[in-house]
């Protein structure tokens, strides 16, 4: 079967932006896709629309929005994805299916998320419905609650991480100065990180204020195509692998200090792909939290349950490591919105693999991967990209 490959992208920067709502954030990268991939809009064949929303937009039902700012499209099909904050790689999957299937040539796959419009005791409350609130709506600190008592179970299980924890904070926020995307472009350094102050307080402890990803609007697009119309484009970067895993939703139900859904996920990927971690040379891995990371370390097979902090503090994962993760800064710098966070990711990887992610670029990106989940560990999605040869 041919597999499909992305042949252009967009992205806008991730922050506190001026537009208004999602319709001009989808406007922002929809066409600017389009014409990264060198055809028309007529070209297209789908359109697949990754956004959350639960409460950020009054406007639901956005899969048509982008035909105002590209009424080339009318008539296009168009299809709305939402898998929590793991909706853009879903959207990328429909995608994926949709040209597998044959129904289409090109695919075009957007993801966008207004959340800084919204009052922050909304923005937890609408979170925490990636959450099972039967048993988690009432905990503390919305959404990172959830991962505030994550942390909490791993440290009495494991000991105090805190040093680790700190360092995958300070990591991204060094790798985000590099990226010209990133909504927090600073380098905070690891002692501002790890300790308690007025400006890096306790959220849910053991989690501060740099250990959580930040309320954030932006966008992303990308462009697919089958493999055989790829090998006539100006780049193209190939799915090696693409899984999606799914977890129970409770926490109750599993082991909160391991990402096992995850972790069948990154081995499911690893098989399909026939290869095995030391052949990756990169990663973009969701870091909502940066328990979540340390987590993912585990989960793909980096370090044994309980010792993911031995990597981290040996600087495996730094951008001059053995397997450099979130050299975007991750979505602690970069920022998340959610709906466009997967499609963002994918983006990421692709400007890798091909070369020109600027400031990013690494000296070596020739496969990299990417794990984007929805909820704490329940929607698991892991891509393996490598341009296509």
């Amino acid at each position: 079967m041919s597999e499909a490959c992305i042949v252009g992208w967009a992205h806008t920067p991730f922050g506190k932006l001026e537009e208004p709502d999602i319709e001009s954030l989808l406007a922002r990268v929809a066409r600017s896709a389009i014409e990264d991939a060198g055809i028309a809009p007529a070209d297209v064949d789908g359109v697949f629309v990754s956004l959350f929303n639960n409460g950020f937009s009054k406007q639901d039902f956005p899969s048509s929005l982008v035909l105002n700012s590209v009424p080339e499209l009318r008539f296009t099909q168009a299809t709305r994805f939402e898998n929590a904050c793991a909706s853009g790689s879903a959207a990328i999957h429909g995608a994926r299916d949709f040209l597998a299937a044959g129904r289409g040539r090109f695919a075009l796959v957007l993801g966008a998320e207004k959340m800084t419009s919204t009052p922050g005791p909304q923005v937890g409350d609408n979170l925490l419905s990636a959450a099972y609130r039967k048993e988690e709506g009432d905990i503390p600190a919305g959404f990172a609650g959830v991962f505030g008592k994550i942390a909490e179970s791993y440290f009495q299980r494991y000991g105090d991480q805190s040093d680790a924890l700190a360092t995958i904070a300070a990591k991204n926020h060094r790798n985000g100065v590099d990226n010209a995307f990133a909504q927090m472009r600073r380098d905070l350094g690891f002692d501002f990180c790890r300790t308690v102050s007025d400006k890096n307080p306790y959220v849910a402890p053991p989690l501060k204020r740099t250990d959580c990803s930040m309320v954030s609007d932006g966008a992303a697009a990308l462009i697919l195509t089958d493999e055989a119309t790829a090998k006539a484009m100006n780049k193209a970067i190939r799915f090696r692998a693409a899984v999606q895993v799914n977890d129970f939703l409770p926490l109750s139900r599993r082991d909160p200090t391991a990402f096992d859904g995850a972790a069948q996920a990154f081995q499911r990927a690893m098989a399909q792909a026939g290869v095995s971690l030391a052949d990756i040379d990169f990663a973009e891995v969701h870091d909502c939290f940066t328990i979540a990371e340390l987590l993912v370390v585990e989960a793909m097979g980096l370090a044994p349950a309980g010792q993911g902090a031995r990597p981290i503090l040996d600087g495996v994962t730094q951008k001059n490591g053995r397997l450099p993760i979130n050299v975007s800064g991750g979505l602690k710098a970069k920022g998340h919105p959610i709906g466009a966070t997967g499609v963002s990711m994918h983006a990421i990887a692709a400007m890798q693999l091909t070369g020109t992610a600027g400031a990013m670029q690494l000296p070596k990106a020739d496969r990299g991967l990417v794990f984007n989940m929805g909820g704490a560990a329940v929607a698991n999605y892991v891509s393996i990209l490598e341009p296509l040869k």
